[in-house]
């Protein structure tokens, strides 16, 4: 069963929506691999000028990983080696990206949304980077760059939630729409950006990276997320309910 619907709209714009609404969208193996995919073949597509990454469920982008799949040792890490490559896919994507931030977006969805470009909130945001709770090893590489250190600390040692306010204020949103129409909002905001030329788009974006590094933070993140899963306490795997 497919785990992801996909609409390409005028003027070279994809939308790419998580479906597993009986789950908030949070993502097990099966999604991730699906996610990867359809991120994979939309960046090979020179016609793609942006990226709309949003959800068939208002209640949420997506909850994190799915901590009810059960799994063995070494799946629990081929797991979150799925996740350090979807983080990858996210932050290097060619093409500009407009994420969609409604309902519950929280642990590997609060990465996912920080890994775009643009984001749009909706007025029922549950904004958190929970890892620190589990001691995991992520956040700072793609928080940071966003919000400046002091605030990256507070969010990520905290695990707190930000609602649209709030994460409006700290610039972590570019606009604001009541939740039913945040998807709209993300894909008018899309049509702006790919009126600009693609080209020019796409190098600018790079030059983006280079400026941050990038790159170079976020494999280093990646790296230490998966040893940790491999040789540390790891995300649970299986048998706890969803948070």
């Amino acid at each position: 069963m497919t785990t992801l619907r996909r609409e390409r709209l005028d003027d070279g714009i994809e939308v790419l929506r998580l479906d597993r609404p009986q789950a908030r969208n949070a993502l097990d193996s099966a999604a991730l691999a699906e996610l990867e995919a359809a991120l994979g073949e939309l960046a090979a597509d020179a016609e793609l000028r942006v990226l709309v990454l949003s959800t068939t469920s208002e209640r949420a982008l997506c909850a994190g990983a799915d901590v009810a799949e059960e799994l063995d040792r070494d799946g629990a890490v081929a797991r979150m080696e799925a996740f350090a490559r979807v983080y990858v896919a996210v932050e290097s994507f060619p093409a500009p990206t407009v994420c969609v931030c409604v309902g519950n977006v929280v642990g590997a969805g609060a990465e996912l949304a920080a890994g775009c470009d643009l984001r749009v909130g909706g007025d029922n945001l549950k904004l958190a980077w929970p890892g620190g709770r589990l001691g995991a090893p992520v956040g700072p590489a793609r928080l940071t760059p966003l919000v400046g250190l002091a605030t990256a600390k507070d969010l990520i040692f905290t695990g707190r939630t930000l609602g649209m306010e709030e994460a409006r204020a700290l610039g972590l949103l570019h606009r604001t729409a009541p939740a039913a129409g945040a998807e709209a909002a993300a894909i008018e905001l899309a049509r702006q950006v790919a009126a600009n030329p693609p080209d020019g788009m796409r190098r600018l974006k790079e030059m983006f990276r280079e400026v941050t590094g990038a790159a170079k933070h976020l494999a280093a993140e990646n790296a230490a997320l998966v040893e940790w899963q491999r040789t540390g306490a790891g995300l649970p795997r299986g048998g706890l309910r969803r948070g």
